[in-house]
């Protein structure tokens, strides 16, 4: 066991920690790593018992679990479809959330809140690397813009909170992320997964090409999931300050490239064909991540072509109908 470790089990032994939207794609992850650390207690509230867009099922939560430590990770979200079908209520469920959790918890004395928020919030022609101080410098690109203009408002809230109430509130921005347990729903996924479930189904038909949304040309960056999970432990452990902070590998890729690398991880040898009637989003989006390393001494450990290799192997488990090599 390392130093850290073992400071990360002291912290987290004492702790009641709840994490809305733990039972999703990070939030497993990350309770899966606390109970791991030996927490005291960690919650997950459910929607079927907890409407978090509802200020009195927010109270009664808070008055169930009793948390000393709040992340919050639940968010409605998806890729340019969704956003674009979406896109009044990923406003108002995302910013109701965050408000209605951020009001409780400074009224009951929370001892730390950690929001998670969103690359999205940057703006679309941002200059990259994408640092924390441009998240004001325009407007974010158009598809995702009310999703992203609602997670940084929670910042803005945070801090003002901070400012009059002495509120310890924290805001982390993650950029893309995947791994195993993503969501591969056809109608809502985000690239890395709609790519990998494009390719395999085109393996297993047959097919001479998968065709793909835009020009291939934007760029991104990926953030395998346990990375993520523990840069956001870790702010919720060591940082106590107003700034966001950006979260993630300081590496891009284009969507080109990305799509030609999954086809080979996955054995498809046909065509791709792009969809250039299709949005392509934000041009560009890579990270800066110095604040990440020198407030958290984070940095990521899984690098893009292994996280892929096992984000699909997960989900070719739990695919009966693939054809396995």
């Amino acid at each position: 066991m390392t130093v850290g470790e073992c400071n990360e089990r002291d912290f987290w032994a004492e702790r009641k920690v709840c994490v809305t939207g733990g039972a999703g794609f990070v939030g497993r992850v990350l309770c899966r790593r606390l109970k791991e650390f030996g927490c005291a207690a960690v919650s997950v509230p459910r929607r079927e018992q907890y409407d978090l867009t509802q200020p009195e099922a927010v109270a009664r939560m808070y008055d169930d679990f009793g948390p000393d430590v709040v992340i919050h990770l639940a968010a409605e979200v998806g890729g340019i479809g969704a956003n674009r079908a979406h896109p009044g209520r990923f406003f108002y469920v995302n910013l109701a959330m965050g408000m209605n959790q951020i009001e409780r918890a400074r009224r009951v004395g929370v001892e730390k809140f950690v929001q998670v928020g969103t690359v999205c919030s940057y703006p679309k022609f941002c200059p990259v690397p994408f640092r924390e101080e441009d998240i004001w410098s325009g407007y974010p690109e158009e598809t995702n813009a009310p999703y992203g203009i609602a997670k940084k408002s929670l910042l803005v809230m945070l801090q003002a909170y901070r400012a009059e109430y002495g509120f310890n509130g924290v805001f982390v921005m993650p950029v893309n992320l995947y791994g195993p347990g993503d969501n591969f729903d056809p109608d809502s996924s985000h690239v890395i997964p709609a790519l990998i479930r494009k390719f395999q189904i085109a393996k297993d038909e047959g097919r001479d090409a998968v065709e793909c949304w835009g020009t291939g040309q934007p760029s991104r960056e990926f953030l395998y999931v346990d990375d993520a999970a523990s840069a956001i432990l870790a702010a919720a452990r060591c940082y106590d300050g107003a700034e966001p902070i950006n979260i993630g590998t300081g590496s891009e890729i284009t969507i080109r490239k990305l799509a030609h690398l999954i086809a080979e991880l996955i054995g498809f040898d046909g065509g791709i064909v792009w969809d250039r009637a299709q949005p392509d989003g934000q041009p560009r989006r890579q990270l800066d991540v110095t604040r990440a390393f020198e407030t958290l001494r984070w940095l990521a450990r899984v690098d893009l072509r292994t996280g892929l290799e096992h984000t699909i192997k997960w989900w070719r488990s739990r695919q009966p109908s693939v054809i396995r090599d």
